[in-house]
C-alpha cells in the first residue's frame, strides 16, 4: 500500500464514521480523493473532497473538512494535517519517517515500485501487428515501444501478461504482396512481368526478389504462375516476418506469441465466430453480402462481414481473432495498440465483442498517432538510403534504441508527435533520454569512488540526512509506486518518462548542493545510502521503459 493509498483509507474511514454518527449526510465520496498539491509548501498530499461534496451535502466545505479532520486516525507517517480555506485538507509527512524510507527502498531493491494490483489477472497486450508486406516504419516503432513498456509495467503491477503480434497473413493485401514479389522476381531474371495495380512498389521488394534469387536461383521462373506465386509467397512471408522480428529486436521489443490470421480459418474458429454472431441474431443477408447488424446495438451503420464475392472482410477476421482471445484463450483483459488509421474501427470492434457475449469493457484499444521526423526545424520525409519510406531500423541505427524508446514514450499515445533526430543524438541535458541516463551514470561514479576509498556505508544512519535537497529527493523517490498505479489505471505509460526526468532533476540538484564523500564519515555513509537508493529507483524506471542503465557515459 502506498502512502497515498493509506491517506485515502483513513479519510474514507473518517468519512464513514462521520456518516454513521450523523455528522455528514449520506452522500458519496468522489472516486479520487487524494492528490499531490502543485505547491510543495501546501504539504505532500491534499484532499479536495470537501469542495466536491459541498453542494450535494448542502454544507460549507470548510465545515465538512473540519468534521473529517476531527475523526482522522493518527498515523506514523503523518506529521501535520492542516485545513486551508475554502475546504482543502493538507497532509505533511514526518521528516523522520521520510528519512527511514531510504532504508526501505534499499531493502526492496529492484522490487521497489512493484504492485499487487493485478493479482495474477491474465492480460494480453497486442501491438504492432502490421501486414507483413513491407518493413516497419517509424510510426510502427511508436506503437511497439508503447506496447512493450506497458507490458513491462503491467507485469511489475502483478498482472500475468502475454505480448502478441497478430500476423495478417490472409486476405487481399497478402495476395497483392505475393503477386508483386512474383513480378519482381521475374523482372530481376530478365523476364517481362507487370506489377499488379495494387502492388507494392518499394525498393525493398526488388531487394527481396534479389535475395531469393541468390538463395533459390531461377527455379520458380518456369513454374505455372499460380504455383510460383504460392512458393515465392511462402518464402517472402517468412523473410518479411524475420525482418520485422529483427527490426523489433533492434528497439528492444520481443513478443511472446506471433499469431497467424490464417490459423483462424484453418482451425475453424472463424466459422465458429460467425456462427455465434448469426445465432445471436446479429447477422443479415442483403445485397448479396453478409452484414453485422451493428445498428441494433447502437452503431450508426451496419458493417459488411462477408463480401458478395464470398471473401471475409478485415472486420470479420478481427471478430474471429477476438473470439479466439476471449473465448478460446480466456484472457481476462485484452489491450490492443493500433495505428492512427484504425481510429474509426474502435467502436464497431467493441460492439462486436459485446455481440459475442463478452463485456466490451474487457477490451481496451489505444491508438498511437502519427510521428513526424525532424532534424531541428526541418521535416524529414524520405529515406536517404532508398528514397522511399523511412524505416524504423534507419532511425534506430542513427540515434540508438534507448533515445527512440524514451522519445516514443514521452508523449501521450493519442497525440501526434514530432521526433527530432538531432535532439535525440545530443549528449547534453537538452536531450531528456541522455539526461536521465546520465543521472544514473553519475550515481555509479559516486559509488565507485566510495568503493575505491573502502567506504562501507551499509550501516549508515539515514537519520543524519536533513538538507532540504536530500529530503526532496527521497520524497520524489516515494512517488514511483503512485506513478505505477496511475499508469495501470489510465494505460498511459508517458507518465514514467516524465517521472524519470523529475527524479533525475532532483538528484542533480542534490548532487550540486550536497557533497557526498566528505570528512564527516557518518554523513558520508548516510548520503551514500541515499545515492544508492536513488540509483535503485532510476534503474527501475529505465528498466520499465526498456532502456539501459549505464554505469559510464
Amino acid at each position: 500500500m502506498t502512502i497515498k493509498d493509506k491517506i485515502e483509507e483513513i479519510v474514507r474511514d473518517a468519512f464513514q464514521e462521520a456518516q454513521d454518527r450523523g455528522l455528514l449526510p449520506q452522500v458519496t465520496l468522489p472516486e479520487t480523493i487524494v492528490e499531490r498539491p502543485q505547491n510543495p509548501e501546501h504539504g505532500d498530499y491534499a484532499v479536495t473532497a470537501p469542495l466536491k461534496l459541498a453542494r450535494a451535502a448542502r454544507m460549507n466545505p470548510l465545515a465538512i473538512a473540519q468534521c473529517l479532520v476531527d475523526l482522522l486516525k493518527p498515523s506514523e507517517e503523518i506529521d501535520a494535517i492542516t485545513l486551508v480555506p475554502p475546504g482543502f485538507i493538507n497532509f505533511s509527512l514526518k521528516e523522520e519517517w521520510v528519512k527511514k524510507q531510504v532504508d526501505m527502498i534499499l531493502q526492496e531493491g529492484q522490487a521497489y515500485g512493484d504492485l499487487t494490483l493485478g493479482a495474477g489477472e491474465n492480460v494480453q497486450v497486442e501491438y504492432v501487428s502490421v501486414n507483413p508486406t513491407g518493413p516497419l516504419h517509424v510510426g510502427h516503432g511508436r506503437g511497439a515501444v508503447l506496447g512493450s513498456a506497458l507490458a513491462r509495467i503491467l507485469k511489475a503491477a502483478g498482472y500475468a501478461v502475454e505480448e502478441e503480434y497478430y500476423i495478417n497473413d490472409a486476405g487481399t493485401q497478402m495476395d497483392n504482396f505475393y503477386l508483386s514479389l512474383h513480378a519482381r522476381y521475374l523482372q530481376e531474371l530478365g523476364v517481362e512481368a507487370e506489377m499488379p495495380a495494387e502492388g507494392y512498389m518499394g525498393q525493398y521488394m526488388i531487394d527481396l526478389a534479389q535475395e531469393i534469387i541468390s538463395e533459390e536461383g531461377d527455379r520458380f521462373k518456369n513454374m505455372e504462375p499460380e504455383e510460383a506465386v504460392k512458393g515465392l509467397g511462402a518464402i517472402g512471408l517468412e523473410k518479411m516476418l524475420a525482418s520485422i522480428r529483427s527490426d523489433l529486436e533492434s528497439i528492444g521489443v520481443v513478443q511472446d506469441v506471433w499469431f497467424s490470421e490464417q490459423s483462424l480459418f484453418d482451425s475453424g474458429q472463424y466459422d465458429e465466430a460467425m456462427k455465434a454472431l448469426s445465432s445471436g441474431g446479429y447477422t443479415q443477408e442483403k445485397e448479396g453480402a453478409t452484414w453485422f447488424v451493428s445498428t441494433a446495438l447502437g452503431e450508426d451503420k451496419d458493417n459488411v462481414l462477408i463480401r458478395s464475392s464470398g471473401r471475409p472482410t478485415y472486420f470479420a477476421s478481427d471478430i474471429a481473432y477476438h473470439y479466439n482471445k476471449f473465448l478460446r484463450r480466456g484472457f481476462d483483459r485484452v489491450i490492443n495498440i493500433w495505428g492512427a488509421d484504425h481510429q474509426g474501427h474502435i467502436s464497431r470492434m467493441k460492439t462486436a465483442v459485446g455481440a459475442l457475449g463478452i463485456d466490451p469493457d474487457r477490451l481496451h484499444i489505444l491508438v498511437a498517432q502519427m510521428v513526424t521526423l525532424k532534424r531541428g526545424q526541418e521535416v524529414v520525409k524520405l529515406s536517404k538510403r532508398s528514397g522511399d519510406i523511412i524505416t524504423l531500423r534507419e532511425v534506430v541505427e542513427e540515434v540508438g534504441a534507448d533515445p527512440c524508446r524514451f522519445f516514443f514514450l514521452a508523449r501521450s499515445a493519442d497525440s501526434q508527435m514530432d521526433f527530432d533526430l538531432e535532439l535525440a543524438k545530443k549528449q547534453s541535458a537538452d536531450n531528456p533520454a541522455y539526461y536521465v541516463q546520465y543521472a544514473h551514470a553519475r550515481i555509479c561514479s559516486i559509488l565507485r569512488l566510495a568503493e575505491e576509498r573502502g567506504i562501507d556505508y551499509e550501516g549508515g544512519d539515514v537519520s543524519l540526512l536533513g538538507h532540504e535537497s536530500e529530503l526532496t529527493l527521497v520524497r520524489e523517490m516515494l512517488k514511483l509506486p503512485e506513478t505505477m498505479e496511475l499508469i495501470v489505471e489510465t494505460l498511459e505509460p508517458q507518465h514514467l518518462p516524465y517521472y524519470s526526468q523529475d527524479l533525475a532533476t532532483h538528484f542533480h540538484s542534490f548532487y550540486e548542493k550536497c557533497r557526498v564523500v566528505t570528512e564527516d564519515q557518518g554523513l558520508t555513509k548516510a548520503r551514500l545510502k541515499l545515492v544508492k537508493a536513488a540509483q535503485t529507483v532510476l534503474a527501475k524506471c529505465l528498466d520499465l521503459m526498456g532502456m539501459a542503465a549505464p554505469e559510464r557515459m
